[in-house]
């Protein structure tokens, strides 16, 4: 007679290692006649007694998992906390180094700003799938494995110091690596793709190409400075002295380059300035570049009060 008890068992028996089933349906079996006899011998009808020590054995294939030792975790709490670190580690940067390096090589080859992007965020995509699927697989396999690694064990000294309130926000460092990565992106991307044609259809460059070989690499590499002390600032979590310092040091290196070259008519490309009639008209280009200095200077000056004021406040003790 196929009992539920036969049942449980056959849903049971057929997830344990063969050569152990004998011996797990005689154990299993007895403890279940055991248990129903200990019910029906206090008055419980034996059906009704049968299916509740049934019910409160649980899952059959959750207790055939602990028949066979058998782990029902893709990664156990040995290896964790390794693993969930070294991912958020891995998708912090690794992702988005691709995607910048895939756009910068398409638009270089010619690709259009749609394409580029489009295929930046795929391959943003395809970076961020493939780091977990990876990072996982290794860790699954160490973990049923039992590979031991060799690696220092938590200590006391280790414990980090009491958290205090946040001054630097997460969200305003994104914005302003985001803003930085951008302006980089773009100063090299207008080379190739500036968006203003000749009349043959030729590409021209917003900033002068003679720049390549003397100024521009080092305004990028201010601005690509200024991203990692967006980082650090973040990590310290509030304002000093040395990081007002710094970003001071940042803003001039920036602003004081740029203004020359606007005043001496060196920033913009000449075949940019021909290709505007009015650029050429009377002392436009000067004007202009005397707005554009007057703007950034404002902009600099109040950006730095306002950082000296968050300065300021965040030593007061």
């Amino acid at each position: 007679m196929n009992t539920l008890t036969d049942r449980y068992l056959a849903a049971t028996l057929q997830s344990v290692p063969a050569q152990r089933r004998d011996e797990i349906a005689a154990e299993l079996r007895g403890s279940i006649e055991d248990m129903i006899e200990d019910r029906a011998g206090n008055g419980q009808d034996p059906t009704s007694a049968e299916r509740e020590v049934l019910t409160e054995l649980g899952n059959p294939s959750l207790l055939a998992a602990r028949y066979a030792d058998r782990r029902l975790q893709l990664i156990g709490p040995a290896y964790y906390l390794m693993w969930e670190r070294l991912l958020r580690l891995l998708l912090s940067f690794v992702p988005a180094i691709v995607g910048t390096v895939v756009a910068v090589v398409t638009a270089a080859e010619g690709g259009s700003v749609g394409s580029a992007i489009g295929t930046a965020i795929w391959a943003t995509l395809q970076t961020v799938v493939q780091i977990g699927f990876w990072t996982t697989l290794v860790f699954a396999i160490l973990d049923r494995t039992n590979t031991t690694l060799d690696l220092p064990g938590w200590n006391i000294d280790q414990l980090p110091d009491v958290p205090v309130k946040r001054q630097i926000s997460l969200s305003d460092t994104v914005a302003s690596v985001v803003m930085l990565a951008l302006t980089i992106g773009y100063l090299v991307l207008q080379h190739f793709q500036s968006w203003v044609e000749s009349a043959d259809g030729t590409n021209i460059p917003i900033i002068d190409p003679a720049l390549w070989t003397s100024w521009l690499p080092v305004i990028i590499a201010v601005l690509a400075a200024s991203g990692v002390f967006e980082f650090v600032k973040y990590r310290v979590g509030r304002w000093t002295w040395p990081l007002y310092g710094v970003k001071v040091l940042l803003a001039l290196a920036f602003t004081v380059p740029v203004a020359w070259l606007l005043f001496e008519h060196r920033l913009f490309s000449p075949a940019l300035v021909d290709h505007f009639d009015w650029f050429s008209q009377g002392d436009n280009l000067t004007t202009l570049a005397g707005g554009i200095v007057i703007g950034m200077a404002a902009i600099m000056i109040w950006d730095l009060v306002d950082s000296a004021a968050k300065t300021r406040r965040s030593t007061i003790v």
